[in-house]
């Protein structure tokens, strides 16, 4: 299956719930969620039961599309995760913390991690000096994340960095507003992540 490139609002109103997909816009009163929070469609209103296979599902698709990744990458992801020491479902949600996009959307440069993951493959982001232009990348524990010079020319990286500075940076990320440095300084934990989500719907999903 490939990237879903259709209306993000779309995935927000079958899921029942924000997904922030779509940054800023999502907090704002130009939100479609606001003004339809019903699920798209000619059932409007209507109310479908949902069986414990639909539930199972509905949940791992609520963490692949706030991660914005493949099916193929998310089943790749839980397999890694069951041959991990620890709980599979919140070894999984470690996993996709670690993600290059989306460390750098929970550093604040990015709006989305739909933006981070572009910024990323655009090389504006360095790993340990070395250029790192793949979102999937997992950054490991006392990993230097820096601004390439192409990222340090880019206006919207710029006016977070110089104006506003990152904010909302999670316990586990450690960055320094002098250099511009970020680092991991621990590993993710379960308690760091604040969406809803019922991990252990999803290990129930791929153990049926």
């Amino acid at each position: 299956m490939s990237r879903y490139t259709g209306s993000k609002c779309r995935l927000c109103r079958r899921q029942g719930l924000k997904l922030l997909l779509k940054g800023p816009r999502c907090l704002s009163n130009k939100c479609a969620f606001e003004k339809r929070p019903f699920p798209p469609g000619p059932q409007r209103g209507g109310r479908r039961r949902v069986s414990s296979y639909g539930t199972q599902l509905r949940e791992k698709q609520k963490v692949r599309f706030i991660y914005g990744i493949t099916e193929r990458q998310f089943n790749n992801y839980f397999a890694r995760a069951i041959k991990l020491p620890g709980l599979p479902g919140e070894t999984l949600l470690v996993l996709l913390e670690k993600r290059l996009d989306n460390v750098v959307f929970r550093l604040g440069l990015a709006d989305s991690r739909s933006d981070a993951r572009q910024m990323v493959r655009h090389g504006h982001y360095l790993i340990n000096g070395k250029k790192a232009s793949i979102p999937s990348l997992l950054v490991q524990k006392g990993d230097a994340i820096t601004l390439s010079d192409k990222g340090k020319s880019n206006l919207k990286i710029k006016e977070i960095t110089e104006e506003k500075g990152p904010a909302n940076i999670p316990g586990w990320i450690e960055y320094n507003t002098e250099t511009r440095q970020a680092s991991l300084v621990s590993e993710p934990k379960r308690s760091d992540i604040e969406y809803d989500v019922q991990e252990k719907l999803i290990v129930e999903f791929y153990s049926r």
